[in-house]
């Protein structure tokens, strides 16, 4: 093979945004592309001085791949490895996919792809299933319920006039618990709305800085609010009404957690992440998803307890909290064709949000921005 063939086998292994590596008959890492540079937290000359196993968990199943692909010299894939290590980090779920090399006995590349992105959408479809039940639930609620508290409400002002003073509050009291049904339950009907949204290209940063102003102004005003805007980007195709709904509720969550803390801080952020693209279940298509939206909060983190089932409804840490914020930010994210993920330590909660662009329409078509900027 020329030199400039290998430049260019470089350069093209380079572009692919997954870590790619080859490993010799030695088993040491001959070659190392950008992405497994940044995977493995080490150089290309440093990979290369020992071999594989020194930078793998022990007894790592990446290890017996390779061998069986030497053996069968046939590719091979495994998936949902833990490759987890205090080098590598925690949480470091991979598929795996290994082939042969004819020109160079011995020798296998690997690919890694990061389970990350594949598992999110798996949990964003189980968040949509929750919110589907609040749908019936509120439907039946609304019909069921709805009705039967306006009688007892009425019923209540009518013997507030008749009784005395100390049975007077008992009526009030009543009177109160209604009312705060029929709130819980005008909340829950926000599920059962099915109507198509109306959607237009928002500016986010429009919409960050209204729900900024609003929690200045309340919720927040002793929290210190922070923005780390991408200024180029692109407008997302959504509705501004829901998405300001979206925001306010996870900036309110932030400043909840953080409470008095004198410390706290609310860091808002944009950013454009060209190349995130995922296949949607039931359809051929891959969406783009560049537009990365975060709210970070330097809080005591969420209880580990509840993170997996964060978004589903009637989950919450809050004295009086009903649970159905965040579910039902998560309907309205998914509804937008988005996903929503939740990173939380002791260091604080990082609520992104992945979106898609608004596709401007060109010659009777729509081209989304990332690939008419291309």
């Amino acid at each position: 093979m020329s030199q400039a063939a290998i430049n260019s086998s470089i350069m093209i292994l380079n572009a692919i945004r997954h870590p790619v590596i080859l490993v010799d008959e030695a088993g040491h890492i001959a070659f190392a592309n950008a992405e497994a540079e940044d995977f493995f937290r080490s150089s290309a000359a440093m990979l290369a001085r020992d071999p594989i196993e020194r930078f793998v968990p022990f007894g790592s199943p990446l290890v017996t791949l390779i061998e069986q692909v030497r053996e069968r010299r046939a590719p091979f894939n495994e998936y949902r490895v833990d490759i987890s290590s205090p080098r590598l980090g925690t949480d470091r779920l991979v598929d795996l996919h290994a082939s042969p090399i004819a020109e160079l006995p011995g020798a296998v590349v690997v690919m890694f792809q990061e389970r990350s992105m594949a598992d999110k959408i798996d949990r964003q479809m189980t968040h949509r299933g929750a919110a589907r039940s609040v749908t019936g639930l509120a439907a039946m609620l609304a019909h069921e319920i709805k009705n039967p508290l306006s009688g007892i409400r009425g019923a209540a002002q009518l013997l507030e006039t008749a009784v005395g003073d100390e049975d007077r509050a008992l009526t009030r009291l009543i009177t109160d618990e209604t009312d705060r049904i029929v709130s819980l339950v005008d909340r829950m009907e926000i599920f059962s709305d099915e109507r198509p949204i109306e959607r237009q290209p928002v500016n986010i940063h429009v919409v960050l800085d209204h729900v900024k102003a609003i929690a200045r102004n309340g919720f927040a005003s002793r929290v210190r609010i922070i923005e780390d805007y991408d200024p180029s980007l692109p407008p997302v195709f959504g509705n501004r009404d829901q998405l300001i709904q979206v925001f306010l509720n996870l900036v309110k969550n932030s400043a909840e957690a953080i409470g008095n803390e004198p410390s706290g801080e609310i860091t808002l952020s944009t950013a454009f992440r060209p190349g995130m693209r995922i296949g949607m279940p039931g359809t051929r298509d891959r969406i783009s998803l560049p537009l990365e939206f975060c709210v970070h909060d330097n809080g005591p983190g969420v209880s580990d307890d509840i993170k997996s089932i964060l978004f589903d409804p009637f989950i919450t840490t809050k004295q009086n909290g009903s649970g159905l914020g965040l579910a039902l930010v998560a309907k309205i994210v998914g509804e937008h064709g988005g996903v929503i993920e939740c990173d939380s330590s002791s260091r604080g909660t990082t609520f992104r949000i992945l979106m898609p662009t608004w596709k401007k329409p060109i010659g009777g078509k729509t081209i989304d921005d990332e690939e008419h900027s291309a």
